[in-house]
């Protein structure tokens, strides 16, 4: 009887674990029964959602609260620019979408024999060297705006809005001496440019790799050397702010190094990128007030598409674009656009930084998209 007993309290035990165990295992399995959607990590929660239209997106924010998280932190209200390549035989031209990594084609033999030399609004700036002809285009209305002949040499040229505003103004500008340049400018509707010689209180050498944005109504351009010009159009004047250049590491001034720097406005501010091949690009805001350069280790959510002629910022794109600088390089047979992320401090895809000196500048620009895609397909 004792040992018995024995056996049974030993027994015991073993059997409260076992019931245990199955309890605990009908909880689990009721659990994964009553998880609902909502349920899913925030992370593969956003993976899917940023794949969503801008209308989808709100629909699924109203569904519960981590939704709403998720769906407004990958939210798109804005289009990313398209890289649009210019060939080297032919009329065929190719748009690259990097948001959805597209690539589109389309015929434009109205382009044939010319140069790119400028993008904004969606107008592409383009002269024809064997004419002298300058002209504004649209890729995807095909409409045209002609400008009075004009020999622009490797010089930079840029406008400051769309051809069809009263306001637009086309900008270039060319060294005469060390101290002296020559500003010519021209509008849609004049029958011919205007040039004036400026003289210049620092040295600014005019180059092809100089950068031009327009901004708060100013022409800023950098030089080779990275001192500041700007222009005011309204007034007429010309002057190079007394601004040192960015300061970068000394292995940055390599092999072809004035290649590899863009510049770029987002919201009244001027932003220079600096690169190199063998180390990760450094980007300067202009402190204004100070006027002093300053690096930026984040660019809070905004993106930089930056190229050789005109470079873009967007903000409220893709979550996996945001606070990233994307390059006019696309990889892997036009799957993969290469871009460096500040958040994780290298390029994607894995060690994709080359020397720019590779690359033809008049070979590709950022464009903005059209907006009924339908049409363009």
């Amino acid at each position: 009887m004792v040992g018995r007993k024995r056996r049974k309290v030993k027994l015991l035990p073993a059997r409260v674990v076992d019931d245990k165990t199955t309890t605990t295992k009908k909880n689990k399995k009721v659990k994964l029964e009553t998880q609902t959607w909502s349920d899913l990590p925030i992370e593969l929660l956003e993976l899917i959602l940023c794949h969503l239209s801008l209308e989808d997106n709100i629909r699924s924010s109203v569904a519960c609260k981590r939704w709403n998280t998720a769906a407004i932190s990958v939210r798109v209200v804005n289009q990313s620019p398209w890289l649009m390549y210019f060939p080297k035989f032919g009329n065929m031209y190719e748009f690259y979408d990097p948001a959805q990594r597209k690539t589109y084609s389309l015929e434009l033999p109205e382009l044939y024999g010319s140069r790119v030399c400028y993008t904004r609004d969606g107008w592409l700036l383009l002269y024809r060297p064997a004419t002298n002809r300058v002209f504004f285009f649209d890729p995807f209305s095909q409409e045209v705006v002609k400008l009075p002949r004009f020999e622009l040499t490797y010089q930079i040229v840029a406008f400051s809005c769309a051809p069809t505003s009263n306001t637009c103004v086309v900008f270039t500008v060319r060294h005469v001496s060390p101290t002296i340049v020559a500003i010519s400018t021209c509008h849609p509707g004049a029958t011919e440019w205007v040039t004036v010689n400026y003289q210049n209180r620092l040295p600014f050498v005019s180059s092809i790799w100089n950068k031009i944005v327009f901004c708060n109504g100013f022409f800023y351009c950098l030089s080779l050397t990275g001192w500041l010009g700007v222009f005011d159009p309204m007034e007429r004047t010309w002057n190079v702010l007394a601004v040192p250049p960015p300061k970068c590491p000394e292995n940055f001034f390599a092999k072809n190094w004035w290649k590899g720097k863009f510049m770029s406005e987002h919201n009244g501010d001027i932003l220079v990128i600096y690169t190199c091949c063998s180390e990760n690009p450094i980007i300067f805001k202009l402190d204004q007030p100070k006027m002093v350069w300053r690096e930026m280790k984040t660019l809070d959510g905004m993106t930089l598409f930056a190229s050789f002629l005109s470079s873009h910022s967007r903000t409220d794109l893709p979550g996996m674009m945001r606070n990233s600088v994307y390059f006019s390089k696309v990889r892997f047979f036009g799957k993969r656009c290469i871009s460096y992320s500040l958040d994780d401090c290298r390029y994607y895809p894995c060690k994709q930084c080359y020397d720019w000196g590779e690359q033809d500048p008049f070979e590709n620009i950022w464009i903005e998209p059209p907006e009924d895609l339908s049409a363009f397909i």
